[in-house]
């Protein structure tokens, strides 16, 4: 009979990984088993970044850093004192996979394949006999005196610790074999998402325009966020959505993905200011025809569209303009009223809100404070990021933390 201390890791995901081949450097005399219950290995791996995998986020202050978590950035301050975005870069090129930044900050492999990453780990786990299990799913656990068994769909397993990376689930039923345990499941809700406008014309005339910095907000709340904003067939994407939706992700659940969104596409222009140089060009150049002369670095499919909505002519000269409608051209641009009808998943990056509560966690070592040798890390956590790489950071800091305590 074996006498080496077996750890099984629940979850062949990021997270599942970086803390199977992290402990196994640390200590060759474990026997670790990664227990998969798809037949599918680093599955989110593989699709993030649209296939080219968003490793982390060039952010290398970790008060900056934990700005991006709606959830879980408290807890995160001292877990990326351990194991912070440089570090990420340091393990990652002495595996020979050299990151490189994009203009927004994101991180790529050189490749800009997913694959890179995900042979990365399969390699390294090859080589440190580390034994994976697909199709294996754990059905319950239990603790019989300092040791776990675990029932599965294919046999029993007994187990010295246990690193729970079941990653994020969207219902709580997959989260019963941690309740069974005596957990907390924060009530799982989606984040990121993009916001459906389904009888909006502008998402049916403008599909595939975008602009740079435009502020987002959701009607009765004080949460706002700007930056770019892309409109898609199906309403409102980009980046500054995606944080909105993050960040508001339980207000959105309360609201049932109906609500009335504001935007500002002239950002940071006010209202009055928006007045002013409005003024200023119909007082410059009365002859010019306001629909052939886009303003405020506006695309100008929209800024036509914005016109048309404000029953601006096209024909009409900004001499002949009226005071009616340059208010609601300013009303248009700056506070433009949109029906949320709904929500769709980003694909690229699938995060969901909720997870195992945090005060049953340890942060100094991600150890359970109800079930000692139980550990846990990735988004199984009631943690979430917003898009732009910070997801895996967490998973990999998390991971790594839990790697180093046992």
């Amino acid at each position: 009979m074996s006498t080496k201390k077996h750890i099984v890791i629940i979850g062949g995901g990021a997270a599942g990984f970086f803390a199977a081949i992290n402990l196994a450097v640390k200590n060759r005399d474990y026997k670790i088993s990664i227990l998969e219950k798809t037949n599918k290995l680093l599955s989110k791996v593989k699709v993030s970044g649209g296939g080219r995998c968003n490793v982390t986020h060039h952010c290398f202050e970790n008060s900056e850093l934990v700005k991006n978590y709606p959830r879980g950035n408290k807890e995160l301050q001292q877990v990326f004192s351990k194991f912070s975005v440089q570090d990420t870069i340091g393990w990652f090129k002495q595996q020979g996979v050299i990151l490189r930044t994009e203009e927004d900050g994101r991180m790529f492999p050189y490749s800009n394949d997913s694959q890179t990453i995900i042979d990365c780990f399969l390699k390294l786990t090859s080589q440190l006999n580390i034994e994976i299990k697909t199709q294996c799913e754990v059905l319950s656990i239990q603790k019989k005196e300092n040791r776990f068994l675990l029932k599965t769909n294919n046999n029993d397993l007994n187990a010295d610790t246990i690193i729970c990376a079941l990653g994020g689930h969207n219902k709580t039923s997959a989260y019963q074999i941690i309740k069974d345990l005596g957990h907390t499941i924060d009530e799982p809700i989606p984040s990121l998402f993009t916001l459906n406008l389904p009888n909006e014309t502008i998402k049916k005339e403008l599909q595939g325009i975008s602009v740079q910095n435009a502020l987002v907000k959701i009607a009765n709340s004080k949460l706002n966020y700007n930056g770019p904003v892309l409109i898609t067939h199906w309403g409102l994407s980009g980046p500054a959505v995606l944080k909105l939706s993050a960040f508001a992700a339980k207000e959105f659940y309360t609201l049932n993905y109906n609500s009335t969104i504001f935007v500002n596409w002239i950002f940071p222009l006010k209202p009055n200011e928006a007045e002013l140089e409005l003024k200023r060009i119909q007082k410059e150049k009365h002859k010019a025809l306001p629909h052939t002369n886009p303003k405020f670095d506006l695309p100008k499919r929209l800024w036509e569209f914005l016109c048309s909505a404000s029953d601006i002519d096209n024909t009409k000269p900004w001499a002949e303009i009226s005071n009616k409608q340059l208010n609601k051209l300013i009303e248009n641009l700056c506070n433009s009223i949109y029906k949320m009808e709904g929500k769709t998943t980003f694909k690229e990056e699938f995060v969901t809100c909720g997870g195992v509560n945090l005060k049953e966690i340890d942060f100094k070592t991600m150890q359970s404070k109800l079930v000692p040798d139980l550990f846990f890390c990735g988004e199984v956590l009631n943690i979430d990021g917003i898009t732009g790489g910070f997801n895996f950071q967490s998973a990999w800091s998390t991971a790594w933390l839990c790697s180093q305590s046992i």
